[in-house]
């Protein structure tokens, strides 16, 4: 992997290993740190190295990432059949658990923003956050190998895991459905309204849930609400499934 040859400036070293330290973790190549931390808007402000962001380092860390968590699932839920692991898994991976983590561990202080994006609260967007974190495992995972990168990434999501387990964790289901399906197909799930029984005061009402070619539902709820987040419900146990 080509880097930058640019010498960190003393500054920037010693707050990137002070980062580490924070973390009990280190880096033999701290290039590869500095690099999980540049957003495009900031590269994007220098011609020559508008390729050098963290995006590529994001793209390793997820898949890395998924690895560590359905292996970590895999192991100790085993008599979890595979729609629950998956259902966990979507939940613990997810930007809405990954951009808090960010910020607890301090990401958001170390992030190099373009000059609009940090004047528009760029380090404070969840997308952004949740990017850099999976940009730090990828980085980890490069620098220290598999095996010591899955430690790291249990420090955070199998606490995560823990509050899923204890219905402690989210159960928005149209969230989760719809940042899995905007991050994989760049568009958002459609919800039809497909009818509504009862009296006025005791309505039932059925949404169903289109994900590109397949639709999903009827799902019924006492409300529109709560129809749709059955009927998202629904079509992430179905795609766990398939």
């Amino acid at each position: 992997m080509l880097l930058s040859k640019k010498t960190l400036s003393s500054e920037r070293k010693t707050q990137l290993q002070d980062f580490c330290k924070s973390l009990s973790i280190k880096f033999k190549n701290l290039n590869l740190l500095e690099l999980a931390t540049k957003h495009r808007s900031y590269t994007n402000e220098d011609p020559k190295n508008a390729h050098e962001n963290n995006e590529r380092l994001e793209f390793l860390g997820d898949s890395v990432l998924g690895a560590a968590t359905a292996t970590f699932l895999y192991k100790e839920l085993e008599n979890h059949p595979e729609g629950d692991l998956a259902k966990i898994k979507s939940i613990v991976v997810s930007e809405k658990a990954l951009a808090p983590i960010a910020t607890q561990i301090g990401i958001d202080k170390l992030l190099l923003l373009g000059r609009g994006e940090e004047m528009s609260g760029g380090r404070k967007k969840p997308a952004i956050l949740a990017d850099a974190m999976e940009a730090l495992f990828g980085a980890y995972y490069l620098d220290n190998g598999y095996e010591n990168a899955q430690k790291f990434i249990l420090r955070f999501i199998a606490p995560e895991i823990e509050k899923v387990l204890k219905n402690k964790g989210a159960k928005d289901y149209k969230s989760i459905l719809q940042e899995l399906y905007q991050k994989k197909y760049k568009i958002c799930p459609l919800y039809e309204l497909v009818k509504k029984t009862g009296p006025d005061h005791d309505r039932t009402f059925w949404v169903s849930v289109r994900l590109k070619d397949e639709t999903y539902g009827p799902a019924e709820g006492k409300n529109k609400k709560e129809a749709e987040q059955n009927a998202a419900k629904m079509a992430l146990e179905a795609v766990a499934q398939s």
